[in-house]
């Protein structure tokens, strides 16, 4: 596999015809597919590329044409006939090895927006790719394949960030973590966030503006994808590897569970189910619209089905998960709350049946080395209470579908996996964590590791407090980080390690970053291991 120094990832701006990879080196415009002059005249690519699901023979290659990407009527400025896009995929950056090129029709219907379903290629190799349509060219991405189903590599670079509140600041760390050359993205969630302008506002004030009222319907919802995606620091994260993706609850609304929204309010399209039903239809043909999935994640009305498992040979496994859709509503609101009994109740779920069953199956079913679940809300037992007798825990995570993460839990413990670890978003905070299955019991055993990713941008710049009071009581509550930033991976046959990746500041650009803590993972061993 070719290897490209981090030094030669793209600088601002993105220009059309750019290499993402190798900037300056020369464009065989030649060999992209011809198409007939869609009559755009202005460039279309304002919103990027990307790649995601990788397989052994393919991947998804995505982008969406718009010329005025804050457009009103979330339609990108463009012309109401499809257009015609072609697209290309090379083995070399300078896209001369051409190995499959195609033309696919933008249409109205779906924000032109293009998805290509690759199959045929090689597995466990880098390609490169790009758009054209008319005279236009987009940047050159880069993206792979997934290894052969019984191959397992020596290594996987993975990072994973979420929740980036485009108001609460720049998104430079979406632009470190490519400089960072990872091979594959994990977002775990609030990729948007649906509040408009000065809705949720930082101290000091917000140094960014959302565009548009809150989202509530699909021009909105495609509006604001178009806003984030407009980012030049998150168009290079996209287009340097291939992303999984999935949602947490401000891709439609806060602390939404399943046909419930957060407050009843008809404003806001949520006074009733049905009208509910209709905003969570609307933003899920926007998600599909601007995300790099497969047509098996195509919405049907306001059902959308995102989890899924994506195997990287006998190395690892990703089972990509959601936690909103199918999950029991928040009891007694969705903080923090003392002694809420029903939290303990056998019947309450965070999955749902069939996705629980899923998930369960594949453990049994599993042969890697890593089993990783992607997921949204905090995962271990994080109790501020110091009196044993007093529980006082999140309604919106697992800590409030105890039976629900117990059954998982052991779940992986009874299929006997190898090396189970959780990677969440959601808390704006670094944490990591050993797993247990019983967090009452100070003997019980250590069955797994939770690495918790802080925010790109949520709440700002964040304190760079490296202590929470609950971790003197908690002590399988390992580190903790007050900053903004993602989380690069290692994954090897031996072990996996965590560098938290951190930013001095978001409110403006240019942060330089850092790495704040450094944990190894021994295969076989679970729990966390300070890094030197």
């Amino acid at each position: 596999m070719a290897t490209i120094s981090r030094r030669s990832l793209i600088s601002a701006g993105l220009g059309a015809g750019a290499i993402v990879a190798l900037p300056g080196a020369a464009v065989a415009v030649a060999s992209v597919p011809t198409v007939r002059d869609s009559g755009v005249r202005t460039d279309p690519f304002t919103l990027g590329i990307a790649s995601g699901e990788p397989s052994p023979d393919g991947f998804v290659l995505w982008t969406r044409l718009a010329v005025d990407p804050l457009a009103e009527n979330g339609l990108g400025g463009m012309p109401s006939r499809p257009v015609a896009v072609a697209w290309e995929v090379a083995e070399d950056a300078r896209m001369t090895k051409v190995v499959a090129r195609g033309v696919e029709q933008a249409s109205l219907e779906n924000a032109h927006s293009v998805h290509v379903e690759l199959a045929g290629l090689r597995a466990g190799r880098e390609y490169f790719y790009r758009f054209r349509t008319g005279r236009h060219i987009s940047v050159t991405g880069r993206t792979l394949t997934s290894p052969g189903a019984g191959e397992t590599p020596g290594a996987l670079a993975m990072a994973f960030a979420s929740c980036a509140q485009y108001e609460h600041g720049y998104f430079t760390g979406y632009r470190h973590l490519a400089e960072d050359h990872p091979d594959l993205v994990l977002h775990l969630g609030d990729y948007l966030y649906e509040y408009r302008k000065n809705d949720y506002v930082i101290s000091g004030g917000n140094p960014r503006d959302h565009e548009g009222p809150e989202t509530v319907t699909l021009e909105g919802y495609r509006q604001r994808h178009a806003q984030y995606k407009s980012d030049v620091d998150l168009q290079a994260a996209h287009a340097i590897a291939p992303w999984l993706v999935v949602w947490d609850d401000h891709e439609v609304d806060n602390n939404w569970a399943d046909d419930i929204p957060e407050n009843l309010d008809a404003a806001q399209q949520n006074d009733t189910l049905d009208r509910f039903r209709m905003r969570r239809a609307a933003a899920f043909k926007a998600y599909y619209e601007n995300m790099p999935l497969r047509a098996s994640s195509v919405p049907s009305g306001p059902d959308m089905k995102i989890f899924r498992t994506i195997q990287w040979g006998q190395l690892a496994a990703f089972h990509m998960m959601d936690t909103r859709q199918y999950r029991d509503d928040q009891l007694a609101g969705d903080g923090f709350r003392k002694n809420v009994a029903g939290r303990l109740e056998e019947n309450r779920t965070m999955t749902g049946i069939e996705q629980e069953k899923w998930l369960l199956d594949g453990f049994r079913n599993s042969t890697q080395r890593w089993d990783i679940l992607g997921q949204q809300v905090f995962f271990t037992e994080r109790d501020r209470d110091q009196v044993p007798e007093i529980d006082d825990v999140s309604m919106d995570g697992w800590d409030g579908y105890a039976a629900s993460r117990r059954r998982i839990t052991q779940g992986w413990v009874d299929a006997k996996v190898r090396n189970a670890v959780v990677l969440t978003g959601d808390v704006h905070r670094n944490w990591a964590n050993d797993v247990k299955v019983d967090y009452k019991d100070p003997e019980s055993s250590i069955v797994g590791t939770e690495l918790v990713s802080t925010s790109i941008t949520s709440t700002g710049n964040g304190t760079g407090s490296t202590t929470d009071p609950v971790m003197a009581w908690n002590p399988h509550l390992k580190f903790y980080n007050d900053q903004r930033g993602y989380v690069n991976t290692r994954i090897t046959p031996d072990s996996m390690t965590a560098d938290f990746r951190v930013l001095d500041y978001v409110t403006a650009p240019g942060s330089p970053i850092s790495t704040k803590a450094s944990f190894r993972i021994d295969d076989g061993a679970p729990g966390l291991q300070v890094r030197n």
